[in-house]
C-alpha cells in the first residue's frame, strides 16, 4: 500500500507489543501513528498520544472520526491468563467489547481502513505433540477464559469481514518477549528477579513456575514487524500465525538468563506460579505469512535474553 499520507490508529499503544510496533512503524514508514492506550506512551516525531476508553462506544466513534484512520492496529487487550481465570467476567468484556465499538466505529462512520486484530496462540491450546507444529485450521480447544476472549475477537473480526466486506488481517502471535514487558510473565519476572538479586535487594533465589513447558519464542521486535507486514499484505479476511516453528524449553531459558547473572542464583519452583492447566508444547507454523509478506524472525533468542535482563538492570 502507499504509504503517503496515512494515518494508523494504534490501541493498545502503552502496551507492551503497542510500544515496540510505535519504534517499528516510526522506523519503517512515513505515517501519521495515533497512540490509543491507558498510560503514558513514548511518542516519537510522527506519534500523536490520545487517551480513549474503548469500552466508551461513543467516544470510540468520535474519536475514530476525527481522525479519519487508513489503517488501524488493533492491540489493546487483557492478556493476563491468571487474572482471566480469577476474573473471567473482566477480560471476556474488555477484549470481545472494546473491539466491537472499534469495529462498529469505522462501519458506523462510513470509514475503510485496513484493520488488524491480533488474537493469540493460546487459543489452539490443548494439543497433541504429534499435532505440532500447528497451522491456522487446527481446531480451538481453549484452556482459559484469555483464550476464549481471543477466539471471540478473531471470529468478530472474520464476521465482520464476510458481513461488511471490511478489510481486515487477523494475526495469532506466539509466545513472545524481549525489553519492556512485565514481570507478570514468566522470562520478564525471571529477569527482573536476577536483576534485584545482582542488587542485593532480594536474596539471590529465581521463584519459578512450570519450567517444563515448551514454547515458540519470539523476540517482540520481531512480531512488531509482523504486525506491520501483515498488515500491508495480507489478504482480507485471511488468519496468519506468527511463530518460529521452534520449541524452546521455559527451563532452559532460565539456565541462559542465570549464566549471565554477576553472582550465584538459585533456582526455586513456587506452586503459586503454577496454572490449574497448561499446554506442554506449543509451537506454530508461520509459512503462510512467510509467503505473504516474506516475514521471518531474524533475533536470536539468546539476544533477546540479554536484551530482557539488561532492560531490568
Amino acid at each position: 500500500m502507499s504509504r503517503e499520507s496515512v494515518t494508523a490508529l494504534i490501541t493498545g499503544a502503552s502496551g507492551f507489543a503497542g510500544r515496540h510496533l510505535i519504534a517499528e512503524l516510526e522506523a519503517r514508514t512515513d505515517w501519521l501513528l495515533i497512540g490509543i492506550g491507558r498510560s503514558a506512551v513514548t511518542a516519537g516525531q510522527r506519534t500523536r498520544v490520545l487517551s480513549c476508553d474503548l469500552m466508551d462506544a461513543d467516544l470510540v466513534r468520535r474519536v475514530t472520526l476525527r481522525r479519519r484512520p487508513d489503517v488501524v492496529f488493533h492491540l489493546a487487550a487483557e492478556s493476563y491468563v491468571p487474572r482471566s481465570l480469577s476474573d473471567p467476567a473482566t477480560t471476556l468484556t474488555n477484549n470481545i467489547v472494546g473491539q466491537l465499538n472499534v469495529l462498529e466505529a469505522c462501519r458506523a462512520n462510513g470509514l475503510s481502513p485496513r484493520i488488524l486484530i491480533v488474537g493469540s496462540a493460546d487459543q489452539y491450546g490443548l494439543a497433541g505433540e504429534s499435532e505440532m507444529p500447528l497451522v491456522e485450521d487446527q481446531p480451538f480447544r481453549p484452556l482459559n477464559p484469555y483464550a476464549v476472549s481471543k477466539i471471540a475477537q478473531d471470529m468478530l473480526g472474520l464476521q465482520y469481514a464476510l458481513s461488511y466486506d471490511m478489510h481486515i488481517v487477523r494475526v495469532r502471535p506466539f509466545n513472545h518477549f524481549g525489553p519492556g514487558q512485565s514481570d507478570r510473565f514468566a522470562i520478564s519476572s525471571f529477569a527482573r528477579q536476577i536483576a534485584e538479586a545482582e542488587l542485593g535487594r532480594v536474596e539471590p533465589v529465581v521463584l519459578t513456575g512450570n519450567l517444563e513447558a515448551r514454547r515458540d519464542f519470539l523476540d517482540v521486535r520481531d512480531v512488531a514487524r509482523a504486525y506491520r507486514l501483515a498488515l500491508e499484505h495480507g489478504v482480507a479476511g485471511d488468519v496468519y500465525n506468527i511463530a518460529g516453528g521452534r520449541a524452546h524449553r521455559v527451563g532452559d531459558l532460565l539456565e541462559a538468563l542465570v549464566r549471565d547473572a554477576s553472582i550465584p542464583i538459585e533456582i526455586r519452583q513456587d506452586p503459586a506460579r503454577m496454572r490449574p492447566s497448561d499446554t506442554p508444547v506449543l509451537v506454530g507454523n508461520a509459512s503462510k505469512l512467510r509467503q505473504a509478506t516474506g516475514w521471518q524472525p531474524t533475533i536470536p533468542i539468546d539476544v533477546t535474553l540479554r536484551d530482557t535482563l539488561r532492560d531490568w538492570r
